[in-house]
């Protein structure tokens, strides 16, 4: 009973994120939608709010990964053993595909929408899949050093000497402050499991450069995890 509410609750959590976060890309994020749209400031905030709402929806549960990344850097921390990694990263999976698809049938609702021309919120590098062109290289750094970042603040905030009961204030703005520098380049993913469902439904070039968004945030959540163990975290 205890893994399957560690496993619902880590699929709730991540489709409130998926469905929220891409959905305001998708369906809120343009100036062409009724009543206007929320720009890359408003799309950013949808992102770090539903992270924020979920740390204490669920966080008594699981921690509130919902991020195969944090996951793994929990577990190189030395903070989670490999079988509940395993059962939090199905979930995290499960639950970002179930949302993708009810972000599809939401959006599929909107006059003019197309899957191929509006996407559900994908992430890519290159002129095929960056919003804004940028190359693979620039894609993977910036993949790499945003997750190393946003996996440094989860350390910090719930460690031990942060104070108790704050944490998902600081890692939601986190991951608002994030999204403000990385939707330019990448769409921001930092988690796999958010670029895996959009991809499945999106398919072509979005589901060609998936690698990059599992390989990337998982090397920025490793080297946070042995900097943060082996430098930053206090041994008393």
């Amino acid at each position: 009973m205890e893994d399957a509410r560690k496993f619902v609750a880590e699929m709730l959590g991540t489709m409130v994120l998926v469905f929220i976060g891409c959905g305001s890309a998708v369906i809120a994020g343009g100036l062409d939608v009724p009543l206007g749209g929320v720009g890359l400031v408003g799309i950013s905030l949808a992102f770090g709010i539903s992270v924020l709402a979920m740390a204490y929806a669920i966080g008594s549960i699981t921690g509130c990964h919902i991020n195969p990344a944090v996951t793994i850097g929990m577990l190189v921390a030395g903070k989670m053993k490999g079988r509940d990694a395993g059962i939090y990263i199905g979930a995290q999976c499960a639950g970002a595909i179930i949302s993708a698809a009810l972000l599809f049938v939401v959006a599929s609702g909107m006059p003019g929408y197309e899957l191929s021309v509006n996407g559900l919120g994908q992430n890519g590098y290159g002129e095929d899949g960056s919003p804004a062109g940028y190359t693979l290289m620039a894609c993977l750094v910036a993949e790499v050093v945003l997750t190393f970042i946003f996996l440094l603040v989860i350390f910090g905030s719930t460690s031990k000497q942060a104070p108790a009961g704050f944490a998902g204030i600081p890692i939601g703005f986190a991951l608002a402050m994030i999204h403000i520098v990385g939707i330019p380049i990448t769409g921001t993913s930092v988690n796999p499991a958010r670029s895996l469902g959009p991809a499945l439904f999106v398919g072509g070039t979005a589901l060609e450069q998936l690698w990059l968004f599992w390989a990337a945030p998982l090397a920025g959540a490793v080297l946070a995890a042995l900097v943060w163990k082996y430098v930053l975290e206090s041994k008393e």
